[in-house]
């Protein structure tokens, strides 16, 4: 038997309708195949497809790609971190959060990261390779194939990579997860973040998918942002909210600007200050982040009294900002914490760090 080659979750409904054309199967499977491959099925799960035809995806295809490798639960809150494993040996994270409003999952976008912020442990080792769309599906339909978890609310590609680093992917994921006869998900229920691709930005700001954008900020001021994230060496802070102000007029969507906050760093007041500065007048929020401790770069979260300073500033000045809840603390709920401490260094011989 030959190795299943043809990724069918990966197509779009017309793709998938070529390919079995090509194996002299009538058009309507298409319709069949395809809402059976967005439930999460398995070949032997689609009851309504003739036996041969069975026999034959088997051979010649493959359905999700992922699987369920770990899990580990929050005694805390009931987060759940998963290790999901992949078919070329390599794992990925994502994060199941529950909140009064629905669940939601993050999801990873690359096999690691190379945009080398140091705050963020998905990116000490680089990125191996992207992620295919079908591989950002299979994390939600494992998650969501746990019987006690139900239906996802919510999608968050703010795992591991950097989704607008793997363009044509995380756009063609975009428009699988919405389409209304696959997980049929809002498009306002997906959160896409990214550090600051500008060109990337403007492009997806005319894609049709006015997703929630969510754009890594974490500094007031280039001086500091190029101290923390290496892609501020390439855009200025301004050409990044050029680039927000665009993606709002095109679709009508605030941008959430993400902050994390790291102790003596990034959290004076008169930070705050001068972000409330470049913010005012635009139609955004900032989302305040409490940072997990990354001991490889000595860099450690913010106090309780930091914290509260920041947020209050912020507040006074008329910014829309809130403070997010921190989850799966006892369970490595951050970011890459839980794929790193279970690799080894020759995992990643191919590996790539942004310069």
């Amino acid at each position: 038997m030959s190795e299943p080659c043809m990724r069918l979750l990966n197509l779009y409904k017309e793709e998938l309708a070529d390919w079995l054309k090509g194996q002299g199967q009538p058009a309507y499977r298409a319709g069949q195949l395809f809402a059976w491959l967005h439930k999460g099925a398995d070949f032997d799960g689609m009851t309504n497809l003739p036996k041969a035809l069975i026999a034959s995806l088997k051979e010649k295809a493959t359905a999700n790609p992922v699987h369920i490798a770990e899990k580990h639960v929050s005694s805390l809150d009931g987060t759940r971190k998963y290790l999901f494993g992949l078919q070329d040996g390599h794992c990925i994270e994502g994060v199941l959060m529950r909140y009064s409003y629905g669940n939601t999952l993050c999801i990873s976008t690359q096999v690691g990261c190379r945009m080398g912020c140091t705050f963020c442990a998905s990116t000490l080792e680089g990125c191996v390779r992207n992620l295919m769309a079908d591989e950002m599906l299979g994390q939600m339909l494992c998650a969501q194939a746990e019987s006690d978890v139900g239906t996802l609310r919510n999608v968050v590609l703010m795992g591991s990579g950097e989704p607008l680093d793997n363009y044509d992917q995380t756009v063609r994921f975009l428009r699988l997860a919405t389409h209304p006869e696959g997980l049929n998900m809002s498009v306002r229920h997906i959160s896409l973040s990214t550090c600051g691709l500008v060109d990337q930005m403007l492009r997806f700001a005319q894609e049709g998918l006015p997703v929630t954008l969510s754009v890594s900020l974490h500094a007031p001021n280039d001086h500091l942002r190029k101290q923390l994230m290496p892609i501020a060496r390439r855009y200025r802070i301004q050409d990044i909210l050029d680039a927000c102000r665009e993606y709002i007029r095109q679709t009508g969507r605030r941008v959430v600007f993400e902050y994390a906050l790291i102790g003596g760093v990034n959290t004076g007041v008169g930070h705050a200050r001068e972000l409330a500065a470049l913010l005012r007048g635009m139609q955004c929020h900032v989302n305040l982040i409490p940072l997990n401790d990354v001991p490889e770069h000595d860099l450690h979260g913010a106090s309780r009294q930091e914290i509260q300073e920041f947020q209050q500033e912020l507040t006074k000045l008329n910014i829309s900002v809130s403070l997010r809840r921190e989850m799966g603390d006892d369970i490595a709920g951050a970011c890459g914490q839980l794929r790193r401490s279970r690799l080894k260094p020759s995992v990643l011989p191919s590996s790539e760090v942004m310069p």
